[in-house]
């Protein structure tokens, strides 16, 4: 009997150095490691013995006994993975990660953000110094897009978070939530009372279709609309026109299929979960019945991950449909399909779409229609969305990959919404370089640069704000390892400015700009708040969504 990792695998790789055996692939050392879509168990090699499943965050591996009809084809996908890439184990014994000498004193390092990335790193400086971390971050919450970005009818993904509670309970991080910087205090007071200043902020806005008519009525950015489900203070009291039939999601990310799920699905399965209450009052009031996603380039190339156009099968009362003419490839996309050496996920979203466009609706069921090769070109309507222009793509081959190029066929769908999804981006804080052609800060391994290109004294960055927009949950443990690695490297080799205030003067400093500060037991009051409401209700929590109401709980 072998274990087998399933759809919930958020890459952040706590699995890979419990396996005594060796058999957890990618690792972080290896190349596949940065583009995997999850990570996989070698079937032939594990001994079963259950490390890897105590170790994993999101309760994402299953004996292969275990497995739940949704999730028994992963057998095959985990076995498939080492049919294309052979298990090679190495048994060279870990090198541990370098600790901060202790002779040198207390490292103290402000972390802007409180999602994944600030989490990580902040896990990671409390392993490996003697350090007092502040964990900023402008809402009275923390764990980011965990809270307001997972989709609630993923609540296996949310329980990383457990984690982070776990490793937050010593006073040597304390919680500054409620606090925004560049409001209630500057980046160069942040850096008078640290050594160091970590930004891992995120990115959180959205980019644009850059298409007329997408200021209309009814045209709106899919982070807008998970925030809001998710109940997102700065959200909540947001309306969405659902009264009509369709809706049309521009992108097929990952995000687009959340999306997509949550308009579909049965109110009644979302009720189960942590989604706000506003947001579910409006979806059993919804009249839409069918969600088109529509993609820029072909079924090999879509965003989404094949775990998650898997798990769509799974969904009851809702039909998933793609148009076979769709599934026509490309010569160079059939001949990357038809290579031996083709990567299995890759082989995968293409059987899978294969299958969708056999199935025969069924009549009440709702629907999610995968358009592929088109890109809106206009969104048209008396002073809200009525109509969505497209253009039918060609895939050409240039240097560097394939690009999607309009052609001359056109078309048209009839829709009251608009959800564009195609990307997050960055945004600049006062003082702290920005590129803003890439959207993050420039910085060489989580080391922030000025514009000459130099390291500047003391500051540091983790996360999309560091690499862009890509990569699950997970993919920010890696990540902060590396900047972290360049922190306490710089730490010990004397190249930070020790504060010129402590601890105790942050705090006076902050309560007397914000008096409204969210320590930890404030979080904690709202958390158990929260779940007892949850509990009453049959549900994980119920979310207070607005800033008055958190900090109402976090005093109660």
């Amino acid at each position: 009997m072998a274990y087998v990792i399933t759809q919930r695998c958020c890459n952040d790789a706590s699995c890979v150095p419990e396996c005594p055996v060796d058999c957890i692939r990618p690792t972080p050392e290896q190349r596949e490691f940065a583009t995997t879509e999850q990570l996989y168990i070698d079937p032939d090699t594990c001994i079963d013995c259950g490390a890897c499943v105590d170790a994993c965050p999101v309760d994402a591996i299953f004996s292969e006994d275990d497995l739940l009809a949704s999730l028994a084809r992963f057998q095959d996908i985990n076995a498939a993975y080492f049919v294309r890439h052979p298990l090679e184990s190495n048994f060279e014994p870990l090198v541990p990660p370098s600790r901060a000498p202790k002779e040198l004193g207390t490292l103290r390092v402000a972390i802007v953000g409180a999602g994944p990335a600030a989490s990580y790193a902040a896990e990671e400086l409390l392993r490996r110094a003697d350090v007092e971390v502040e964990l900023f971050d402008r809402l009275p919450t923390p764990y980011g897009l965990v809270r307001a970005g997972v989709a609630p009818d993923h609540p296996g993904t949310k329980s990383v978070a457990t984690l982070f509670e776990s490793a937050f309970r010593r006073d040597a991080l304390q919680f500054r939530l409620n606090v925004e910087v560049g409001k209630h205090i500057s980046h160069e007071e942040l850096l008078r009372h640290h050594h160091a200043v970590l930004y891992a902020h995120g990115a959180s806005t959205d980019r644009r279709l850059g298409v007329p008519g997408e200021e209309l009525s009814g045209s709106i950015s899919a982070t807008e609309f998970v925030a809001w489900y998710n109940g997102h203070p700065d959200f909540a009291d947001r309306e969405f026109d659902l009264s009509g039939e369709r809706a049309v999601i521009v992108g097929n990310g990952n995000v687009a299929l959340d999306v997509a799920r949550v308009l579909t699905v049965d109110p009644d399965v979302l009720a189960k979960t942590d989604i706000a209450d506003h947001a579910l009052d409006a979806l059993r009031r919804s009249n839409i019945q069918e969600v088109v996603v529509l993609g820029r380039r072909g079924p090999l190339q879509a965003a989404y991950t094949s775990s998650e156009f898997l798990a769509l099968a799974h969904l009851k009362g809702v039909d998933i449909i793609v148009d076979p003419a769709d599934l026509e490839l490309d010569p160079a996309s059939r001949a990357e399909l038809e290579d031996p050496d083709v990567e299995p996920s890759l082989k995968l979203k293409y059987t899978l779409a294969q299958e969708y466009s056999a199935n025969t609706p069924k009549p009440g069921n709702k629907r999610i229609v995968f358009h592929y090769l088109v890109s809106p070109t206009e969104i048209t309507g008396d002073g809200k969305v009525e109509t969505v222009e497209y253009v039918h793509n060609e895939l050409v081959k240039e240097e560097g990959g394939t690009v999607a190029r309009p052609s001359d066929r056109t078309g048209s769908l009839e829709t009251s919404l608009v959800l564009r999804s195609v990307g997050y981006r960055g945004t600049a804080l006062a003082d702290v370089p920005f590129d803003e052609s890439r959207g993050v800060v420039p910085n060489a391994g989580g080391r922030v640069l000025d514009a000459d290109g130099n390291p500047v004294q003391g500051v540091y960055v983790s996360g999309w704000i560091k690499r862009g927009p890509r990569g699950v949950i997970g993919s920010n443990r890696v990540d902060s390892q590396e900047t972290v690695d360049h922190l306490i490297a710089d730490f010990t080799n004397g190249k930070l400015v020790a504060p010129q205030a402590d601890r105790q003067a942050l705090a006076a400093l902050l309560a007397e700009r914000q008096p409204d500060m969210v320590g930890r037991e404030g979080w904690k009051a709202i958390d158990q708040a929260e779940r007892t409401a949850g509990k009453a209700a049959g549900r994980p929590r119920v979310k207070f969504t607005s800033l008055e109401d958190l900090l109402k709980a976090a005093k109660g």
